[in-house]
């Protein structure tokens, strides 16, 4: 079954490969005997259908959640491996599709202004005067014999 992300964009199921290992929770004996926790993995390095330049935009917007440049997804939601098959599916799509339509923007980055070090000091004096008012005072004995 291939994976429509777009109308021109279609995985091949060649290109996915699915997991399936017991689901943890409820669920009396059935946890037990069925495994119905479905696990996506996807390798972007070695597809076919994404370009060069889909290949890097989905690195660079998923690369919180990729492993090895594999995307992997699972999902446990229902009793039913078809039921999470089918939404791991949907997520699966959800997640590509968004990733390539999110612009990258890099961080430019800036200097903080005068006011803002300036603001940030005497918060931290405040803080430690705060602080030290709560301190008990210290009082030392000096023995002399």
């Amino acid at each position: 079954m291939d994976l429509k992300i777009t109308k021109t964009l279609v995985i091949p199921s060649k290109e996915i490969k699915w997991r399936f290992s017991r689901s943890s929770g409820p669920g009396g004996q059935n946890v037990n005997k069925i495994e119905s926790r479905v696990e996506i993995i996807f390798n972007l390095e070695d597809s076919k259908v994404l370009n060069d330049y889909q290949k890097e935009i989905l690195k660079r917007n998923l690369k919180n959640k990729l492993v090895n440049n594999s995307l992997r997804l699972a999902v446990q939601e229902h009793r039913n491996q078809l039921l999470n098959r089918q939404l791991a599916l949907m997520k699966f799509s959800s997640i590509i599709k968004n990733a390539l339509n999110k612009p990258f923007k890099l961080r430019q980055s800036t200097q903080p202004t005068k006011a803002s070090q300036k603001k940030r000091v005497e918060v931290k004096k405040k803080r430690g005067e705060l602080k030290k008012s709560r301190q008990k005072e210290k009082t030392y004995q000096i023995l002399i014999n």
